[in-house]
């Protein structure tokens, strides 16, 4: 069963005409898309989200709240009326690419105790790629590669996270107490490995962002999260420091020389 993709929605979203045009491109006739306008001020965001939704061939949904309900809530409340299957959780300023959708499935299916997956993405600080190759370039040879084991990630990253119904159940679900924003993901990451769950980068897809994106957790949840986790911030910082993705990185920028080689071009001028 294909997995639903969900695209929360707040004014100002610059980006969201862009990340609805990459969904209509990469996603089969059908497949379920969910857009929650959640409490926006400006109409035109509103206006753009539900006449794409009208015309589409794929399967969406516009959603209108009256007043923000936040992220948690938003991710409780698809899980509660979607009856089966995963759920994709997608910033609004995301430009998926080619593939992306199969193989986030294909790598969750292959990790039966994985609770979410994330994607190489140009503007996170977890799991970065930047490249001047063009997104669908480096789709194409993240897609075309032979990966070791989906590393771990020590929160939750990037601009789409694929997130495992199974474990959300297991889990009890996201902290909407606790958290209004991308804290809540955090959060869930880590409760999910604290009882044997991971939190992984899916390597083989690289979803692009628009110039204005989105950042994570806010200053007040991550004050939050220290005092659940004293030791979120220290381990956030050493994986970032330390660089172990630094080897997949390199092996997938060579990839792309290698596929830019055989092309046209390099076949032309000897590259």
């Amino acid at each position: 069963m294909i997995a639903t993709v969900l695209v929360p929605v707040h004014a100002p979203a610059p980006g969201l005409d862009a990340c609805l045009a990459s969904l209509e491109r990469t996603l089969p006739d059908g497949a379920p898309v969910r857009v929650v306008d959640d409490g926006g001020t400006d109409p035109r965001v509103g206006a753009l989200a539900e006449g794409w939704c009208q015309r589409t061939r794929l399967g969406a949904r516009y959603v209108r709240r009256e007043r923000p309900w936040g992220l948690p809530a938003t991710v409780a409340d698809a899980f509660d009326e979607i009856d089966e299957g995963d759920i994709v959780l997608l910033r609004p300023d995301a430009e998926v690419t080619p593939g992306w959708l199969p193989r986030m499935q294909r790598a969750a299916e292959a990790q039966p105790r994985v609770a979410c997956l994330s994607a190489w993405s140009g503007e996170n600080e977890l799991a970065p790629f930047v490249d001047a190759a063009s997104p669908e370039n480096i789709a194409d040879a993240a897609g075309n590669m032979d990966w070791p084991a989906p590393p771990a990630l020590p929160a939750a990253a990037g601009p789409v996270l694929y997130l495992r119904r199974e474990a959300v159940r297991a889990l009890g679900g996201l902290d909407t107490s606790s958290f209004h924003g991308w804290g809540a993901l955090d959060d869930f990451c880590r409760r999910a490995e604290a009882l044997g769950w991971g939190n992984l980068l899916c390597p083989s897809v690289f979803v692009a962002r628009g110039a204005e994106a989105d950042g994570g957790a806010t200053f007040g949840e991550i004050e939050r999260l220290q005092v659940r986790w004293p030791d979120f911030q220290e381990r956030v910082a050493r994986f970032i420091l330390e660089d172990p993705l630094r080897p997949l990185r390199e092996r997938l920028r060579a990839r792309i020389i290698e596929l830019s080689r055989t092309g046209p071009q390099g076949d032309l001028f000897g590259h």
